[in-house]
């Protein structure tokens, strides 16, 4: 007789309830192991920065420790000379904002316990860390920290790009694509007129900073359109050129809320045609983001065209859940306060923003972009000391 086996009719919710527990204790487990990882690393930076502090190590110190770690614990990694000085740095810079309590005192190597080995302490004297600092400093990656350090000399942009990180899971390449966009610089600072047509407020504050006021499209090579004249067909090339690699544009705009809906969008409004060179929906926003793509210098003109475009979506397209379409003109140059008064003319919500692509960027300084990293890196290290040698 065979055995018959009977699904019982909430099989699927069972499935889905233990799916999503084991993807929940999944998360949970790699955060903590994460958050470890940094303490250890933290510690280690600790204990290094205070024998060298002291003058106890001399200059190889750190080599030779490394390499007999390495002869103790084979397979081990993490622990290069070059990633141990990452470590000592990592404690040197944060050591304001974090304590360990049990840090090793000449002679006594007693290691922090689990509870102690990472703890929040008071910083610009009246001030503690929030819950959501800890947390996100603790759930980002050390190599992380490490880019965050070489390019951020303050700790406001350093706190930007680490809460960042942490709401929206950046990888390393994601995130060190956003340091050489400046966000911290950028966002929010396009000329807009959100103030006076996104209700409630709270809303045209959040559209503000979905955007910026430059946009770094380095998968785009504009050499490629220079052989083409005729600028309508230029903007084309550009649009093709984004969205052949939809995924590097959405990260340059500002990453995940951003969905894509179409390229050269038809609108068809009494038998007239408009097409939006580029059209997306942003998630948190609620709504479709029209972007009008323009080489060279700001014109007034654009403003019109694309305030039409946004009239017809909001007609045609725009469902009664979501929140009126927003443009984005992206031109290669603009004077800001003129752009700033023009766009106030208008009833739809408009921002203006500038881009960099491959071409603007001179050859010469394409083939220094490496050296040129370096002496920044210099200067934020020149910084970091002048800052410690003042006391402040």
């Amino acid at each position: 007789m065979k055995n018959m086996t009977t699904i019982p009719k909430d099989f699927s919710t069972a499935v889905k309830d233990i799916k999503l527990a084991i993807l929940q204790a999944r998360a949970k487990a790699a955060r903590l192991a994460n958050a470890e990882a940094l303490k250890l690393n933290f510690y280690v930076g600790g204990y290094i920065s205070k024998k060298t502090r002291n003058a106890k190590w001399g200059s190889g110190a750190i080599d030779a420790l490394s390499n007999q770690l390495q002869a103790e614990l084979p397979g081990l990694r993490g622990f290069s000379a070059a990633n141990m000085k990452y470590m000592r740095i990592f404690f040197d810079e944060w050591a304001k904002w974090f304590e360990i309590r049990h840090l090793p005192s000449d002679g006594n190597c007693q290691t922090a316990s689990d509870e102690n080995a990472l703890v929040p302490i008071r910083h610009l004297a009246s001030d503690e860390l929030t819950e959501e600092q800890v947390a996100a400093f603790l759930s980002v990656g050390f190599t992380h920290h490490r880019e965050i350090l070489n390019k951020c000399a303050t700790y406001d942009e350093r706190w930007y790009y680490i809460l960042s990180c942490a709401k929206a899971s950046w990888t390393v390449e994601q995130l060190q694509q956003h340091l050489r966009a400046d966000d911290y610089h950028h966002i929010g600072a396009l000329p807009n007129n959100f103030g006076k047509t996104l209700s409630p407020m709270a809303l045209a504050t959040k559209a503000v900073r979905s955007f910026r006021d430059e946009y770094l499209l380095e998968l785009v090579n504009l050499d490629n359109v220079d052989a083409v004249h005729d600028q309508d067909i230029d903007e084309r090339v550009l649009s093709k050129e984004l969205v052949s690699n939809i995924e590097k544009t959405i990260a340059a705009l500002g990453g995940s809320d951003f969905c894509f809906m179409g390229r050269e969008k038809r609108l068809l409004v009494e038998g007239e045609e408009l097409y939006v060179d580029l059209l997306f929906y942003h998630r948190s926003l609620q709504a479709m983001i029209a972007i009008e793509l323009k080489m060279g210098k700001f014109r007034a003109s654009y403003l019109g065209q694309l305030s039409q475009y946004l009239s017809v979506l909001d007609a045609v397209e725009r469902k009664p859940n979501e929140n009126p379409s927003i443009g984005l003109l992206l031109c290669e140059k603009m004077n800001k306060p003129i752009v700033q008064l023009t766009v106030q003319g208008y009833s739809q919500p408009i921002g203006i923003a500038t881009y960099q692509a491959l071409r603007n960027i001179p050859q010469p300084y394409q083939t220094l972009a490496p050296v040129i990293d370096g002496v920044r890196k210099v200067m934020v290290e020149y910084k970091r000391e002048t800052v410690k040698g003042s006391g402040k």
